[in-house]
């Protein structure tokens, strides 16, 4: 029985972990897609390999990932905040035009996000590849099939809102936990 209870127990300590190591890695702001791919790194060695070591994963990946997915993480998130300053001068207008611009833009958001959390699972997964081959696993992933696709999303909207309960929790699980489903949806793809 205790056996078990260390076990559950290391089933929310991982993913605690490399959530600590990548709000630590994010505090660089545009530094969130490498501190991703090396959540998925850290999370994908300790299902497959049984390391626990999550937090110090998590920046031995980021070794690997920083300098393939920095420019496009800065990219990314320019766009982010351009796409942020669309919505709320959207939001403060009315009209049928303004609402289609607004339902555009919050498909481009969601598409954006279901794409960068398959790009990191793909990375971590893969942390010898090619960036141009995680790009191509990332879109299979993300876009080839509703469900998965589906779940990617869902993952990633739901565990930042259901981790609150948690103090800190949204800081903590908030991206580990969309990732670590991402790797079983992966599995199974």
């Amino acid at each position: 029985m205790t056996r078990r209870a260390l076990d559950w127990l290391g089933w929310l300590a991982s993913p605690v972990l490399a959530g600590s190591a990548f709000s630590i890695l994010c505090l660089g702001v545009v530094t969130w897609l490498p501190a991703l791919a090396a959540v998925g790194f850290a999370l994908n060695r300790w299902r497959t390999d049984g390391d626990t070591r999550c937090f110090t994963g998590v920046f031995t990946g980021w070794r690997l990932y920083w300098r393939p997915l920095l420019p496009h993480s800065i990219l990314m998130t320019i766009a982010g905040v351009v796409a942020a300053s669309n919505l709320r001068f959207l939001a403060g207008s009315s009209g049928p035009v303004v609402v289609a611009l607004f339902m555009i833009h919050i498909g481009l958001v969601a598409a954006a996000v279901t794409y960068h959390l398959a790009l990191a699972v793909a990375a971590g997964r893969d942390p010898s590849g090619a960036a141009a081959d995680w790009r191509r696993t990332a879109f299979r992933l993300a876009f080839t099939s509703v469900p998965r696709g589906t779940a990617l999303l869902g993952a990633a909207i739901a565990a930042p809102v259901f981790s609150l309960v948690v103090p800190a929790g949204p800081l903590l699980l908030g991206a580990t936990v969309p990732v670590l489903i991402g790797l079983f949806v992966a599995d199974h793809a």
